[in-house]
C-alpha cells in the first residue's frame, strides 16, 4: 500500500490507526513537498472533528530561534488546521460568515504562495536546491 501511494496521483481513501497514518502520511507529504503543507483532519462519530498540523520542525526553529539564528518556518498546515476547525464549527452552528471567513482565508494563503511567497522547505522544492538563494523565501518575522 505504500509504494502504491507514493506512485500513485491520488483519488483514493487510506484509513489507518493513528500512529501508522501519522507515518504514513508524514511520508506522503514530504514526497511531495513540505510537512508544511499538510493538515490532519479526523472526524470522530458523532460531530466531532480534530484538526491538527503535521508533526515537524516547529520545536527546532524555536531552537535556532533561541540561539539568535534565522529562521523560516511554513505557518500553512498550523492556519489550515484552525480554518478546518472553525469551518467544522461554523457548520454545527450555522454561522455563514464564519465559513465564509475560513474560505477567504484558505484561499489568500493558495494565493500567496502561488504569487511567489514561500517560506525555505518550499523555496527548496520550487529550486531543487539543497541550498536555495535567501531572496527567494521570506523568514519567520517576515
Amino acid at each position: 500500500m505504500v509504494a502504491y501511494m507514493v506512485k500513485s496521483e491520488g483519488g483514493f481513501v487510506w484509513a489507518c490507526k493513528n500512529y501508522d497514518g501519522d507515518v504514513q502520511s508524514d511520508t506522503l507529504a514530504q514526497g511531495y513537498g513540505s510537512l508544511g503543507l499538510m493538515t490532519s483532519v479526523y472526524f470522530a462519530p458523532g460531530d466531532v472533528v480534530e484538526a491538527e498540523a503535521a508533526h515537524g520542525t516547529v520545536t527546532r526553529h524555536y531552537r535556532q530561534h533561541q540561539q539568535g539564528k534565522e529562521t523560516s518556518t511554513n505557518s500553512i498546515a498550523s492556519i489550515f488546521a484552525w480554518t478546518r476547525g472553525l469551518s467544522h464549527r461554523a457548520t454545527l452552528d450555522g454561522n455563514q460568515g464564519l465559513k465564509d471567513w475560513t474560505d477567504i482565508l484558505e484561499k489568500t494563503v493558495i494565493d500567496t504562495v502561488q504569487d511567489g511567497t514561500v517560506t525555505k522547505d518550499l523555496a527548496l522544492c520550487m529550486t531543487g536546491s539543497a541550498n536555495p538563494d535567501r531572496s527567494m523565501y521570506v523568514t519567520t518575522e517576515q
